[in-house]
Order: C-alpha cells, then sequence, then structure tokens
C-alpha cells in the first residue's frame, strides 16, 4: 500500500458531494479518519469496490465509515462497494454507515439495510408490512410526490428508453 496514512486507519468513505452540500455534517465525521471521497456517477461501479477490496486487503483499516446523501442511487452504491470489498477480502473489520437526511441530519442504517436495498422483492415485502413508510417517501423525494398510488402509465403515450438495431 502505497499510502501510508491509510495503514490501521480509521478510514472515512464520503460521498463527493457531501463536501460542498452538508460541509457542516462532514466536519463532525472526519476528526481522527483518513478520508476518502468518491461519486459513483464518475467512477465505474466495478473500478470502484477493486479501489477499496485493496485498500481493505493492505491497508488493513481499524474501521470504515461510509457518509452519504441519502435518497442518491449513486451514493448508495458507496454502501455498497463497501459492504461488497469487506466481503470479498474477508476481513473482520468493524463498518458503519451513515445518510445525510433533511438539513445535515446524519442517520445511521446497518449493513443489513444496504443489502436488502439490492434484493427489491424484500422491499417490496417491507413496504406491504409497514406501508406507511410511503407517506415518509413522499415527504422526502421529489419525485415521489408527483407519483400518485401506483397510477398505470399504459393511458400515456411512451417512447422506448432503448432503441435496438436490426
Amino acid at each position: 500500500m502505497k499510502a501510508p496514512f491509510l495503514r490501521k486507519a480509521s478510514i472515512l468513505v464520503a460521498g463527493e458531494c457531501v463536501q460542498s452540500v452538508f460541509p457542516e455534517t462532514l466536519k463532525r465525521f472526519v476528526e481522527n479518519r483518513a478520508v476518502l471521497t468518491s461519486c459513483p456517477q464518475v467512477e465505474e461501479f466495478s473500478g470502484l469496490l477493486q479501489k477499496l477490496a485493496m485498500i481493505v486487503r493492505c491497508a488493513k483499516p481499524n474501521e470504515m465509515v461510509v457518509l452519504t446523501v441519502d435518497g442518491s442511487p449513486h451514493c448508495n452504491m458507496l454502501h455498497v462497494s463497501v459492504n461488497g470489498a469487506v466481503f470479498l477480502t474477508k476481513a473482520k473489520i468493524p463498518t458503519k454507515h451513515f445518510v445525510i437526511i433533511g438539513e445535515g441530519e446524519a442517520k445511521e442504517v446497518s449493513s443489513q439495510s444496504i443489502r436488502v436495498s439490492r434484493y427489491l422483492h424484500l422491499v417490496e415485502k417491507c413496504i406491504q408490512k409497514c406501508p406507511e413508510v410511503i407517506s415518509d417517501l413522499r415527504r422526502l423525494s421529489l419525485e415521489q410526490r408527483d407519483v400518485k398510488n401506483d397510477v398505470s402509465t399504459s393511458s400515456r403515450q411512451r417512447r422506448p428508453l432503448f432503441h435496438t438495431r436490426r
């Protein structure tokens, strides 16, 4: 490992946007941690996963902490990548996951919730058992505010997202 500051460190992996959008929240997490930032929208997922796995394997950090913006699919990939790197290396490293909600409140989420988010049938099962989360979603998600209880869009003219060439 060519970055000695990562060896046996407590590493914070933060979404690139956190620095500019929530600088005060970021400040609360950086003390005594080596800070790495990334935007999975810009970096390819497999490259990010590989980098993190190499860091875990070579630097043997004492802890991995992830801080991202809640509701961002790109930021969610940072959480998935850290979980994946720890899994692939079979490391026994404590990991903590935090998402920033509202005006800067950091809320801890479990590694299990990150894993469940990849399996939509399990997410659906959770919604069926706890339908009030849809009300929370309407409050948090701009796109959800326009959705009216799963109204079908079949009556509207839709264009395909992908075109196949023959």
